[in-house]
């Protein structure tokens, strides 16, 4: 059996929509300061936080590139999001505005849904190879692709590349490149397989 580290198939899309999250919920609660604004009694504490928050986490997105843990910066943020959600409920729905407050649990449920799956998808990934085939990650569980339904396997440089009968090509970026012995050992076996 042998296994490589890669990064996982669906980091790439991930990072391109961070940015897009956390601009929405940076607008969210900018309406969320306009909404206790309005109030007939407003609570410029709150009317403040949220403008400072939302200025944030729009801004959270060009700051990013200066953090050294890009990952845990990114779960530690979404986490605060997700509890200033919870937490602005409550206050919503203490002043009587549960439309409001229902919106603001559900998104704070699908940001702490959302802060799990990057943190998942963040953690090291293993694709394994045996003589039943390939193991690879997907987000909830694995999925193993027998050697009947691939054309061919070749591991190049950083990148592993399955190439499947129905003419689908999936590259992974491999993080722990193996030496060069190590790496003509696995595409003998990968052609020993496929054939």
């Amino acid at each position: 059996m042998h296994r490589l580290r890669i990064l996982h198939p669906n980091t790439s899309s991930r990072i391109r929509l961070l940015p897009i999250m956390h601009g929405l919920t940076g607008i969210l609660f900018l309406f969320n300061a306009i909404g206790v604004y309005r109030s007939p009694q407003p609570n410029w504490f709150l009317v403040f936080f949220f403008l400072v928050v939302g200025i944030a986490c729009i801004g959270f997105p060009f700051m990013m590139k200066k953090f050294k843990k890009f990952t845990e910066a990114n779960t530690v943020a979404r986490m605060i999001e997700a509890f200033i959600c919870f937490t602005g409920s409550l206050y919503f729905l203490s002043h009587l505005y549960p439309v409001t407050a229902l919106l603001l649990f559900a998104v704070g449920s699908c940001m702490a849904y959302v802060g799990w799956m990057e943190y998942k998808i963040f953690q090291p990934s293993y694709v394994t190879m045996d003589n039943t085939g390939i193991t690879l990650p997907t987000l909830f569980s694995k999925r193993l692709v027998g050697w009947n339904e691939l054309n061919n396997v070749i591991l190049r440089n950083d990148l592993l590349t399955i190439d499947y009968k129905n003419n689908r090509i999936l590259q992974l970026e491999v993080l722990d490149e193996p030496g060069q012995e190590q790496r003509a050992a696995l595409n003998a076996f990968f052609q020993s397989r496929v054939q």
